[in-house]
């Protein structure tokens, strides 16, 4: 996922402002991790509804108190404000670990081109291959919250049973019951195989 930013000047959203440029810097924070841009303006109502939404919905799914791999996740806010100040006031309400592009970077219209954004708030999910996962998934994080972040896990394959929001435990012990059943079946169902294979292979002896 460091390709799509190659080139690139990441900042962080700390106090130091640290940027993030090297091939080995953008590397480190965005392979390997499901990639949210969030094209979005402080001076827009439907944004200023959203964010707090957002930035709630982050820190769930970043937190070690919450989850015990905190590192999947990645998010790169790509800002449509129309001036700096709007855009460092807004990021100072957002999490830390946010990354963004710096404000003069003609690239965030280039992105936004890409991947078809026309208005904001928009969060458009990548899989760590670049693959698209969702175009604008604002009304499923609204709708879902935290959890959504199963669907693009699977989707990514990055399935990690280690990762897991508070409200997916009740779901996967209730999944669970039915695992040992499903392996059984599996496990039957390549033995007859192996059993049909070495019986072909008997048979043209």
């Amino acid at each position: 996922m460091a390709a799509l930013f190659a080139g690139r000047v990441l900042v962080a959203n700390n106090s130091a402002r640290d940027e993030l440029d090297t091939e080995r810097e953008l590397a480190r924070c965005l392979d390997n991790k499901v990639l949210l841009l969030y094209f979005a303006a402080a001076a827009c109502p439907r944004c200023r509804a959203f964010s707090p939404l957002l930035r709630d919905f982050y820190v769930r799914l970043t937190d070690e108190f919450y989850v015990e791999r905190a590192s999947q996740l990645v998010l790169v806010y790509v800002s449509r404000d129309d001036t700096e100040e709007k855009q460092s006031r807004f990021l100072k309400s957002m999490p830390k670990r946010w990354l963004s592009l710096p404000f003069e970077d003609d690239f965030k219209r280039e992105l936004a081109e890409r991947f078809a954004v026309a208005a904001v708030p928009a969060v458009v999910v990548l899989a760590p291959d670049g693959r698209l996962i969702a175009a604008n998934a604002v009304e499923e994080i609204r709708r879902a919250g935290p959890a959504c972040f199963r669907n693009w896990q699977e989707a990514a394959a990055l399935v990690d049973r280690n990762f897991l929001v508070a409200e997916d435990f009740d779901e996967v012990a209730r999944r669970s019951l039915t695992d040992p059943v499903r392996r059984l079946k599996y496990k039957l169902g390549k033995k007859t195989r192996d059993e049909e294979e070495e019986e072909g292979g008997s048979a043209a002896r």
